[in-house]
């Protein structure tokens, strides 16, 4: 050392700030929180701050940058353990805890990650649905596969689940892959969407729109099973039951998470009681239909 270089056996707060890397406000919170004791005073009334002050504001970076949370910086340094003792036990669990922390962290950048990669892939919000949905949907046309059949998939995968909207997706597949088909179905949501507040419950119409819905049901039923599409239904079913053993179809549900019924209880449909009435009819002749086959 500089014999003639005598160094400050205290200093202001806003030189040890630049020294440990941070702001003199930083300080005053770790103050405020314990974290660092407060200093004396100088006679200008001013904090100084020596060699152990500036220690310890250095590990206290050091823990920031890592991650650990101001809290437990303050619990580790405030650990009890005999002088002289390796006093790291308590910033041991911390770290334990920090890392856990980031693992789930990294899982859910990685979920995102994947999301955003199959939106990019897809170039369309149809890469925010389940893969097991989306990859249904990918070898058909582009556009034919519209806006509103992706919100009732969104719909259907909220309630019952990413293989309940995969099934559900063979009726689009079926559409989309049948433009008389589509046509058709576009006719009946027409009239469906023309039972209104206006219309009665027991107008004529109601029954009509009931009867013309069934029938094409039954038209997009066979569709169905002429094109194949029923046994890559059974064929998807199968997979997912492999990859998803019988202990886990139905997971413990999270706190504060609905079971199917109460989503759909509590989902805004805005339906005019006409239109309802419309499907408990068409419920009711497929019901019919079964009972007799």
């Amino acid at each position: 050392m500089n014999p003639f270089f005598i160094p400050p056996r205290q200093v202001k707060i806003g030189d040890v700030a630049a020294i440990a890397g941070t702001t003199p406000r930083a300080i005053r919170h770790y103050h405020q929180i314990g974290l660092l004791p407060e200093p004396e005073r100088g006679s200008d009334n001013r904090r100084r701050y020596g060699y152990e002050e500036m220690i310890r504001l250095l590990w206290i970076r050091k823990m920031a940058d890592a991650g650990i949370a101001l809290n437990d910086i303050r619990d580790a340094f405030a650990d009890t353990a005999p002088v002289g003792a390796d006093t790291d036990h308590d910033v041991t669990g911390i770290l334990g805890r920090l890392e856990e922390t980031l693992v789930a962290q990294e899982e859910e950048l990685q979920r995102q990650r994947t999301a955003v990669q199959s939106m990019r892939a897809r170039g369309s919000r149809m890469g925010l649905l389940s893969d097991v949905v989306a990859s249904r949907l990918d070898s058909l046309p582009e556009g034919s596969i519209r806006r509103a059949d992706l919100d009732n998939l969104l719909v259907i995968e909220r309630v019952f689940g990413p293989l309940g909207a995969a099934l559900n997706a063979t009726r689009y597949i079926a559409l989309a892959t049948n433009p008389g088909l589509q046509e058709e179905s576009d006719r009946v949501d027409a009239a469906e969407e023309a039972l209104d507040d206006t219309v009665a419950v027991d107008d004529p119409r109601v029954a009509q729109v009931a009867a013309e819905r069934h029938a094409f049901d039954g038209m997009l039923n066979a569709a169905i099973e002429d094109s194949g599409l029923a046994a890559a239904d059974e064929a998807l079913v199968d997979a997912w039951d492999a990859l998803h053993p019988a202990d886990e179809v139905e997971p413990r549900r999270a706190p504060g998470s609905m079971s199917a019924f109460e989503v759909i209880g509590k989902m805004p449909y805005d339906f005019s009681p006409a239109r309802l009435r419309c499907m408990e009819l068409v419920d009711e002749m497929a019901v019919r239909e079964s009972s007799a086959a």
